[in-house]
């Protein structure tokens, strides 16, 4: 008999997390259905346990904590970590420091006068992939990379994928910009955009800090009922399924890819809104291609909370920067970096 568990959830930063545990216990044999609700961190498992709450929490945390999540029966206090910090500042700072020291000597472009530059969208593509933002397309390569195994190893499962995915988040990248010129936006229209990809970044930054849940229910994610198709794509090993699965990753809701997706609309571009998105896609790559053949994840390494206060403070920077240098363009503040 099917018997309904409420457990409550640690380690979550964003809607790609739910969905990446919702499919994994959803995989167990014993469980009919798993959801769980990112704003109070609860997940309700139906299923048959022939264990009490205690015994099956510690069960499924061992199924999840390889990402990064612990299932309590019991409300966990949230720990901010504050000493981190003591680590984080510092090496922020430093990488701040050599980006601006870059931008000046012209040796990179991560701040231009309007708002996204190629060289943050590949930046922000480097942070995101070892973010639990991409966790859900880090289960893709690995699922993927899985089946090949069974069929023994080979190359082309990963190579399809990553070439796919590539190459769809040129195109559709693309589209996106077309779509945005169609629109004709007005410079204020463009000014509104480009705040708003200022906004998701920082709240994308402060979620990564870990610090305040509340920054977790106002996050902007599109619908994520396409993420079931690409995991079950993900299963099947015809010729250009991991290719397909690839270029699906475009429509996954992960908050970094839809901040880049909404500057790609406000370039009306099609060759920008493109070679923002490509960018964007070969910044996730390294990670993703580490994943492909190993079992990578600092998710639970020791200096795991660092790592994510350090990257959650260089993209609120990122963030803040071009928010003011979108409002400068427009005429709204005055200039206040001079790059």
């Amino acid at each position: 008999m099917n018997t309904t568990y409420e457990f409550h959830v640690n380690g979550m930063h964003c809607k790609a997390c739910t969905l990446l545990i919702e499919e994994t216990i959803a995989e167990l044999p014993n469980v009919e259905s798993a959801r769980v609700s990112l704003a109070d961190h609860r997940l309700s498992v139906v299923g048959e346990f022939d264990d009490a709450p205690e015994k099956v929490a510690e069960a499924l945390t061992a199924i999840v904590h390889q990402h990064g999540y612990t299932i309590t029966v019991e409300k966990q206090a949230h720990q901010a970590l504050w000493s981190d910090f003591a680590y984080a500042l510092p090496i922020a700072l430093a990488l701040i420091i050599g980006f601006l020291f870059l931008q000046k000597s012209g040796l990179t472009n991560l701040i231009t006068s309007s708002t996204v530059s190629y060289g943050t969208a590949f930046v922000i593509g480097l942070i995101a992939s070892v973010s639990s933002c991409l966790a859900i397309v880090g289960g893709l390569v690995l699922s993927l990379s899985a089946e090949t195994a069974k069929e023994g190893a080979t190359w082309r499962t990963p190579a399809l994928f990553h070439v796919g995915r590539l190459g769809g988040f040129f195109i559709l990248g693309g589209v996106v910009g077309l779509i945005g010129n169609s629109l004709h936006l007005s410079l204020m229209a463009n000014t509104i955009l480009s705040s708003i990809v200022a906004l998701v970044m920082l709240i994308l930054g402060l979620n990564l800090l870990d610090v305040f849940h509340f920054t977790k229910r106002l996050q902007f994610t599109l619908p994520a009922r396409f993420s079931k198709h690409l995991r079950a794509g993900s299963k099947r090993d015809y010729y250009l399924a991991p290719a397909l699965v690839g270029v699906g990753t475009f429509f996954l809701p992960c908050g970094f890819t839809q901040s880049m997706q909404l500057y790609a609309l406000s370039t009306g571009s099609f060759s920008q809104g493109a070679l923002t998105m490509l960018v964007f896609a070969l910044g996730t790559l390294p990670m993703l291609a580490l994943l492909s053949f190993s079992s990578l994840n600092i998710a639970h390494k020791p200096w795991k909370g660092i790592f994510f206060k350090t990257a959650g403070l260089i993209v609120i920077t990122l963030a803040l920067v071009n928010g003011a240098s979108a409002l400068a363009t427009a005429g709204i503040i005055t200039p206040i970096f001079n790059f």
